[in-house]
C-alpha cells in the first residue's frame, strides 16, 4: 500500500530532472525526465518502512530515514535530492511538495501552538539546543571574520561568504544611521560580529544580548581582540527584561533573533523595543520571513533544528509593531540572498565532512546538511526570503529620501 502510495506521490511530483528509486525488496522505479538544470538522482530505501514514514510525513519522514541511513543516496547529495523536488513545485507558480496525513497535520499545528510559547525559561532552552552545541561547528561553516549566522548581502561584485557579510554589516548599518556618541542595542548578538563592527566603524556603544552561553563567552573574546572591548558589552539576558531597568537606545538593531521569538510573543517583542528606544531612535529588524500569510513550522524544524521558533509573516510583523507607535520607515525584501548563503555553508560543511563527524557522529552530520539543503530549497523555490524593516518613532528622525542609505553603504564598503 505505502509503495504505490509513494509511486503515486512521487510520479505527480517530478516532471523535470530524474529521480530513480530502488526499493528495500530492489526492484526500481524512474521518475521525471532529463532536462538541462535540473538534477539527476538515485536514492535507495533500505526497509519497507521508509515509504510510509515520508507518505505520513514527507519532510520528516524523509529527513529521520536519511539521518538513519535508511534512505541512501547512491548519485548526487541531499541537496540535489531537495531541489529536485523542490523546484518541481515552485511556490511561485503554487507548488507544493506535500502535507503531512491530515492526523499528522493537526499533531503538527497543536504541537506548534503548545512550543510558540516561549516563556524566559524555554527561550534560554532553545537557544541552547541549536546554539550551544559548539562554537568549533559554527566556525567552520561561518565567515572567518564576522561570524555572521544569517543572511549576507550579495550585491553586484560580490563572490564569497566573507564578502557578502561584510556587505551586510554595511548594509544594515547604513540604514541605522549612525551619529558618534550614540548608543546601540544588539538584540540576538550571536558572536558578537554586528555589535563589533558597529563599534569599529563609528563612535558608539553597543550593548549585545544573547541567551547563548557558548555566544556570549566567544563574543567578549572577540570584542578584546577587536580592540573594541571598552565600547561594547554583552550580556546573557532575555529582551523582556531590559525595560525594568529604565535604560533607553538611540538605535536597536536584530539580525537573525525575531524568528525565535515566536507569535504569541511578537507584541511583547515590539512593546519592549518601543519602550527601549529613545524618541527620535531608529530601529532595524532582519528577519527570515514569509513570502506569503502566516503558517505554521515543520515538525522537522521544531523537532531537530530550531524548537519554539516560528518564521513570520510581513502581515503579521507590521501588525504587531504598529500597536506601539513604531513607524516602519522603509521595508526590503532579500529574495535569493540567503539562498547563496547557505549553498556556502552547505558547500563548507561538506568540505569538513569527516571533521564534523569526529566532533558528532554521521547522524548527525546528516541532520545538519538535511537542514541546510532543505533550507536553501526554501529561498530557492518555496516561500521563504529574508525582510529587513526599518522602524523609527518620529517621522521626521530621517531624511525624506533612501539616499542617505546609499551614501552611507558605498561609504562602508569602498
Amino acid at each position: 500500500m505505502s509503495d504505490r502510495l509513494i509511486h503515486r506521490y512521487l510520479g505527480r511530483i517530478i516532471n523535470k530532472g530524474t529521480l530513480g528509486v530502488t526499493f528495500a525488496d530492489g526492484s526500481p522505479a524512474f521518475y521525471g525526465r532529463q532536462e538541462d538544470g535540473f538534477p539527476d538522482v538515485r536514492i535507495r530505501f533500505t526497509d519497507a518502512q521508509v515509504p510510509r514514514d515520508i507518505v505520513l510525513d514527507p519532510r520528516l519522514g524523509a529527513a529521520e530515514a536519511f539521518m538513519d541511513g535508511r534512505l541512501v543516496i547512491e548519485r548526487g547529495g541531499i541537496m540535489e535530492l531537495v531541489e529536485l523536488l523542490r523546484s518541481n513545485r515552485p511556490w511561485d507558480r503554487g507548488g507544493s511538495i506535500g502535507q503531512p496525513a491530515l492526523f499528522r497535520r493537526l499533531g503538527n499545528k497543536i504541537a506548534f501552538a503548545r512550543e510558540a510559547v516561549n516563556n524566559r525559561m524555554g527561550s534560554q532552552r532553545n537557544v541552547a539546543h541549536h546554539y550551544d552545541i559548539g562554537n568549533a561547528l559554527y566556525r567552520l561553516m561561518l565567515d572567518a571574520e564576522h561570524m555572521q549566522y544569517s543572511c549576507g548581502y550579495w550585491p553586484e561584485g560580490v563572490d564569497t561568504l566573507e564578502q557578502a557579510q561584510e556587505a551586510k554589516l554595511a548594509h544594515i548599518a547604513a540604514k541605522l544611521r549612525l551619529c558618534g556618541g550614540q548608543t546601540v542595542l544588539d538584540i540576538g548578538c550571536g558572536w558578537g560580529g554586528m555589535a563589533i563592527y558597529l563599534a569599529r566603524h563609528f563612535e558608539v556603544r553597543v550593548h549585545g544580548i544573547t541567551l547563548s552561553r557558548e555566544q556570549i563567552e566567544l563574543a567578549r573574546q572577540r570584542a578584546a581582540d577587536a580592540g573594541v572591548a571598552d565600547r561594547v558589552t554583552f550580556e546573557l539576558v532575555d529582551y523582556r527584561d531590559l525595560p525594568s531597568r529604565d535604560t533607553r537606545f538611540d538605535r536597536i538593531v536584530s539580525v537573525g533573533m525575531f524568528e525565535h521569538v515566536g507569535r504569541p510573543q511578537f507584541e511583547t517583542f515590539f512593546e519592549t523595543c518601543a519602550n527601549l528606544l529613545t524618541d527620535d531612535g531608529v530601529m532595524l529588524l532582519h528577519t527570515i520571513g514569509r513570502i506569503g500569510g502566516p503558517g505554521t513550522t515543520d515538525a522537522f524544524t521544531r523537532k531537530y533544528i530550531f524548537p519554539g521558533g516560528y518564521i513570520p509573516a510581513l502581515s503579521e510583523t507590521i501588525a504587531a509593531s504598529e500597536k506601539f507607535r513604531l513607524i516602519a520607515s522603509d521595508v526590503e525584501m532579500l529574495r535569493l540572498h540567503y539562498a547563496r548563503t547557505l549553498r556556502a555553508w552547505y558547500d563548507r560543511c561538506m568540505a569538513n565532512q569527516e571533521t564534523i563527524e569526529a566532533m558528532y557522529d554521521a547522524r548527525f552530520f546528516r541532520m545538519w546538511t538535511f537542514y541546510l539543503a532543505g533550507a536553501t530549497s526554501s529561498f530557492e523555490n518555496g516561500g521563504m526570503c529574508n525582510y529587513q524593516v526599518q522602524y523609527c518613532r518620529d517621522r521626521r528622525a530621517l531624511p525624506l529620501t533612501r539616499d542617505y542609505m546609499v551614501e552611507a553603504e558605498h561609504a562602508l564598503r569602498h
